[in-house]
């Protein structure tokens, strides 16, 4: 479901339903009913619907998430079509992660009514919405029955209005990285609503994310399937472009012409590097026109698995993206990523590994997608990815390349 639509619907059901449901808390909820259980957090489930990536930046989280009450006593909310990175990264139990089906309205629906008596029969005391002001999410936290709801709540003038149905109320902070506000979610809800909803977890005492290691047999499959598709032998460096052209933010994306130049330069420049073009299965025509145009380089564009994509980058030596999933996932692997960004911060979503290269060119109306106008822009020209030109993104590639010479 294109995500135009579940804004629609957000909005003009989760408006009401937001209403409704305060003025139920309201008049039949006890303003003291958390106090009484305060800090006896016994099961915790996250709600992140949407974006493999942001998952990525929620694993020191779930950490401390699972070290607080047990790895068996924490669960996870997702769209059926985000699943893959939480059966990967295997922090959560396969058995615990609850699925919504968000392929079609009606299937949504149902899903959403399944998923919510599952949670509702696993008696979860504590639910962790990890949306920006999304009342769906507010919605599934208030009918969940945990007693303990932590997220986001919208002052006057501060972000979209989705109800009073939370038990601790934090503002959005501008300023604090988005790996970190998800931490806070959880000492805030292990400490309790007034003593430290406060407080600011320090980047330093995350600790590293955990990495990704395939097998031989899968490394030597990924090099075979590339041979395949070149029809020529690999060589080295393995460089690949994940232009994303399918971004539902498509103000995100740096120009397709800019991909194909940069191919081009970096061929007849380094003619021993093998270039692919990766992406997901609704990028295969686009991506296959930029494979097409650059010489000796092949599409891999819905033909791997989350697991062969990164197996692929354990194999590969540079990855160039703008701003997306591919830029965290490839901070599980030892690649070196260099990751435009535009309409979006680094400040918040940066990945936080030492081998990305974040290029980000800030302009007056920088940042234009925010938390705060739900990561809408009209945007007809996105200038700040615009100034970042082919020549720098390729000087980053080859001074990636000396980094990685020298490792």
């Amino acid at each position: 479901m294109k995500i135009a639509l579940i804004r629609r619907i957000d909005k003009f059901i989760g408006v009401p339903l937001c209403a409704l449901l305060t003025i139920h808390r309201i008049l039949f909820t006890k303003a003291t009913q958390y106090a009484r259980h305060a800090n006896k957090t016994q099961k915790i489930i996250f709600i992140k619907l949407s974006e493999q990536g942001s998952t990525v930046i929620s694993i020191p989280a779930l950490q401390r998430a699972s070290k607080l009450v047990g790895a068996g006593n924490v669960y996870f909310l997702v769209f059926t079509q985000n699943r893959p990175i939480l059966d990967m990264l295997g922090i959560i139990l396969p058995e615990n992660i609850i699925e919504i089906d968000a392929c079609r309205p009606i299937r949504m629906f149902f899903s959403f009514l399944r998923a919510l008596c599952r949670i509702r029969k696993e008696k979860i005391d504590t639910c962790l919405d990890m949306e920006f002001y999304s009342r769906g999410s507010a919605i599934i936290a208030y009918l969940s029955g945990a007693r303990a709801r932590v997220g986001l709540h919208a002052a006057p003038g501060c972000g979209p209005w989705r109800g009073d149905l939370l038990t601790h109320r934090l503002a959005y902070d501008p300023t604090l990285h988005t790996e970190l506000f998800f931490v806070r979610l959880v000492e805030t809800a292990s400490h309790g609503a007034d003593q430290h909803a406060r407080a600011r977890p320090h980047p330093q005492s995350l600790a590293a994310l955990p990495q990704f290691t395939p097998r031989l047999q899968e490394k030597d499959s990924l090099t075979n399937i590339i041979m395949q598709r070149t029809r020529a032998p690999v060589t080295f460096p393995i460089i690949i472009i994940n232009p994303n052209t399918a971004d539902p933010l498509r103000v995100r994306a740096w120009p397709k012409e800019n991909f194909i130049e940069l191919g081009k330069k970096i061929m007849r420049d380094i003619p021993s590097a093998t270039i692919v073009v990766s992406g997901t299965y609704d990028e295969q025509r686009s991506t296959g026109e930029i494979a097409a145009a650059i010489p000796g380089a092949c599409s891999l564009a819905g033909k791997t698995s989350l697991r062969e994509l990164l197996t692929l980058y354990c194999i590969a030596d540079v990855l160039v993206t703008s701003d997306s999933g591919p830029g965290h996932f490839a901070a599980l692997t030892p690649i070196n990523a260099v990751i435009l960004f535009g309409p979006e911060t680094p400040l918040l979503y940066g990945p936080r590994s030492p081998n990305t290269t974040i290029l980000y060119h800030a302009q007056e109306c920088s940042p234009c997608l925010s938390a705060y106008n739900q990561r809408q822009s009209t945007c007809k020209q996105a200038r700040c990815l615009e100034s970042i030109s082919v020549n720098e993104v390729y000087r980053n590639i080859t001074s990636a390349l000396k980094r990685r010479g020298g490792q």
